[in-house]
């Protein structure tokens, strides 16, 4: 509001001071000024001047905030990622001493299917930020992908899930009057997209949970919605969870890198797409997507 008063300001007071003249209060309302041309030249270099010196002092103070948010989201990422790297290489050293311990080959066995699982953790780990990395720099492969197949590829591959058995998974495509268009993307990084978003509406719905996941042609683009009937996610964690490594409170305990949905939007938004994310607490969430068709 403040702002807003200190640009119409001049506006206002140019207003008043035009009524005034123009009220009949002054005889004669016209001013002639003289000035030599070279001083007018002085005035408007001044005033130049001082207007480049006001922009960049404002583009200076931009980039050293941009440079203190991009050194905070830095710090933020490390403090994750030494959570997330810290947890498993305990567990590794605690089997390690279990094995080295053990007094029955049960009790070694179990000791080193604990260690292969939090080695697998971390590798799986590694292996989502060197994704998250080359997705920065890699090629783009594009060619023009049926949207319909693809999401029914995806629909395929997580009703492989044994969790998905307890879940209902349904598709919905338009197909009156006239099916989905295709876009031109990369099909395999566009399918790892929509797939983590499914896989992550699985990992955190229940049995008897209802899971949709339903395109349409909107304009000039393709929506397609990855909705479910799960626990919600607070509305003070909503604008974190495309960060990478972030978990909030209900993804304590559920098996995951953290990068599924940081790799969502390094995806669409290699696509000059468009994600959004609603979500009511015990009610579910919806994410959309939205992708330029052509």
């Amino acid at each position: 509001m403040r702002k807003w008063a200190i640009i119409l300001l001049p506006i206002l007071v140019g207003l008043g001071l035009w009524l005034i003249f123009n009220s009949g209060w002054l005889a004669n309302p016209i001013v002639y000024l003289r000035a030599d041309v070279g001083l007018l030249l002085l005035i408007v270099g001044v005033l130049v001047s001082i207007g480049i010196a006001v922009g960049l002092r404002v583009q200076d103070r931009a980039q050293r905030q941009a440079q203190q948010w991009a050194a905070e989201d830095r710090r933020r990422f490390l403090r994750r990622l030494d959570h997330e790297l810290k947890n498993p290489l305990t567990a590794i050293r605690a089997g390690l001493a279990n094995v080295a311990g053990a007094a029955t080959p049960t009790a070694q066995r179990d000791a080193l299917r604990s260690v292969d699982a939090q080695a697998l953790r971390i590798s799986r780990l590694t292996a989502d930020l060197r994704k998250l990395a080359e997705l920065e720099t890699r090629a783009l492969e594009l060619t023009q992908v049926d949207v319909a197949e693809l999401l029914q590829q995806v629909v395929n591959l997580a009703h492989e899930r044994p969790e998905a058995a307890e879940r209902h998974l349904t598709l919905t495509l338009p197909r009156a009057p006239w099916p989905l268009p295709t876009i031109s993307a990369d099909r395999d990084l566009l399918l790892l997209a929509v797939h983590n978003l499914v896989d992550n509406a699985i990992k955190f719905s229940q049995p008897n949970d209802t899971l949709e996941v339903r395109a349409f042609e909107d304009s000039a683009r393709v929506v397609i919605e990855v909705a479910d009937t799960g626990p919600g996610i607070p509305g003070d964690e909503t604008p974190h969870v495309w960060e990478e490594l972030y978990r909030g409170d209900a993804a304590r305990g559920v098996p995951g890198s953290g990068l599924g949905l940081a790799l969502v939007r390094a995806i669409i938004d290699r696509h000059h797409g468009q994600l959004d994310l609603r979500s009511r607490v015990d009610q579910g969430t919806v994410v959309t997507i939205r992708l330029p068709v052509g």
